[in-house]
């Protein structure tokens, strides 16, 4: 299995992608980054390294994953057919363990015990501890209070699964706090090694995410190939910090003929504090370490965010994203939470797939384009996890739609009369 990538900007080996990237960060973190440079530098080709990231793909994750062919939607909506990666499939439900694995094998290389890793959606934190498990670290995940309120269940996977989950209880106790924690503990314990969960923060980890995400992208250009014998005229991606659009983005930036369209949340709307739009509504400065375009408040520091998906709100976004914005060869858009919810739905009611409200986001935009397109193109959605994570939210805004109601009384869930309008209707 290939799970290297082309290289998508020519002075990637500094840090930088274009303007983007880089360390800005303060000496006893740079000696740290360093550390992991040089391992990353050291172990990313090596055969051995590769041959047991590969072994556990395949055995432990279950790659490569499949692409699949939405026929009811897709007869529904009219126009291009949509296919789906399926990075739901993996163990645990979402594509996070890609890089966990990667990571974590990084830090066993370098001897480290203990790892420390930040979560949002809770499927980063997820696969962080399965994987400290599997490879006998000890493991503390920091997650925004917040997020642990809506992402209980992940919350409770971790714990089963041997992680610490400390709560992050400063600013609006979401994403950002959760890094702001994690880097902070990774500054104080030397012997830790930082698993960082998306395409961000100061180099090498925009790098070193892309690298063991592009498995994505390249098993899905691959398989487009074989099942339809041509390649997608668009990809589309869930866009919060990045992880899952650059790994699809990665097998397909060399293909000039296929639109790379990143999505991202536009919440309650465009209006500040109402989305998490960092490439569509923001401007470039400096966070976490790395220089991207984000969110800012009205002193320039990083500003407040709102996304229904915990997963997406993050006041930046990976560097790589914003070259390619910049450059042209990537498209960013944002669809509303109501869209997402709609697209949720859709796809639930028509093929069985509960998707994560993230992925959810990148198939309402698809859903948009369809239409548009004729019978004999493909779109290509990547499916970044798996809705299960969401049901406590998806069943309040039920409730709120008065589609359900809960009957506390006799602990059982009623279905109102205008449950089956409301969860078929087109988003």
């Amino acid at each position: 299995m290939n799970t290297s990538s082309t290289s998508l900007s020519a002075s990637e080996s500094t840090g930088f992608f274009g303007a983007y990237g880089g360390q800005f960060v303060p000496d006893d973190l740079k000696a740290r980054l360093d550390e992991v440079t040089e391992a990353f530098d050291r172990y990313s080709d090596n055969s051995f390294f590769k041959d047991e990231l590969d072994y556990y793909f395949k055995h432990y994750t279950g790659r490569p994953n499949p692409i699949f062919f939405c026929a009811n939607l897709s007869e529904r909506l009219g126009g291009a057919k949509i296919y789906l990666k399926r990075e739901d499939l993996n163990h645990l439900g979402a594509h996070k363990i890609n890089n966990t694995l990667g990571q974590c094998l990084l830090a066993k290389r370098m001897g480290k015990k203990r790892i420390v890793a930040e979560t949002g959606a809770g499927q980063h934190g997820v696969a962080t501890a399965a994987t400290a498990a599997l490879l006998g670290l000890e493991c503390t995940v920091y997650m925004g209070a917040e997020d642990m309120k809506r992402q209980r269940l992940n919350v409770i996977r971790m714990e089963m699964l041997g992680a610490k989950v400390v709560p992050a209880l400063s600013g609006q106790r979401t994403l950002k706090e959760a890094v702001d924690e994690a880097l902070a503990a990774w500054i104080a314990n030397p012997d830790t090694f930082y698993v960082l969960g998306s395409a961000v923060g100061p180099h090498p980890y925009p790098t070193m995410v892309r690298h063991f995400q592009a498995v994505i992208g390249c098993e899905a250009r691959e398989q487009m190939l074989a099942e339809c014998g041509k390649l997608p005229v668009a990809a589309f991606a869930c866009v919060g910090g990045g992880s899952n659009a650059i790994g699809l983005f990665a097998g397909f930036v060399d293909d000039a003929d296929v639109r790379l369209i990143g999505v991202e949340p536009a919440g309650r709307g465009l209006t500040y504090g109402d989305h998490a739009a960092s490439l569509c509504k923001g401007e470039p400065g400096v966070m976490h370490g790395f220089h991207s375009y984000m969110i800012k408040d009205e002193n320039g520091e990083p500003g407040a965010v709102y996304s229904i998906s915990a997963g997406l709100d993050y006041p930046s976004v990976g560097p790589e994203h914003s070259y390619l914005k910049d450059i042209g060869r990537a498209e960013y858009v944002s669809v509303t939470d109501k869209e997402a919810v709609d697209a949720f739905f859709l796809l639930s009611r028509t093929e069985g797939i509960i998707p994560a409200l993230e992925s959810s986001h990148a198939l309402a935009q698809a859903v948009k384009v369809a239409p548009t397109l004729p019978k004999d193109a493909a779109l290509l959605v990547c499916l970044s996890g798996r809705g299960d994570k969401d049901i406590f939210t998806v069943h309040d805004i039920l409730i709120a739609r008065g589609a359900i109601c809960w009957n506390v009384t006799k602990s059982c869930l009623h279905s109102c009369r205008t449950a089956k309008k409301v969860l078929l209707s087109p988003s």
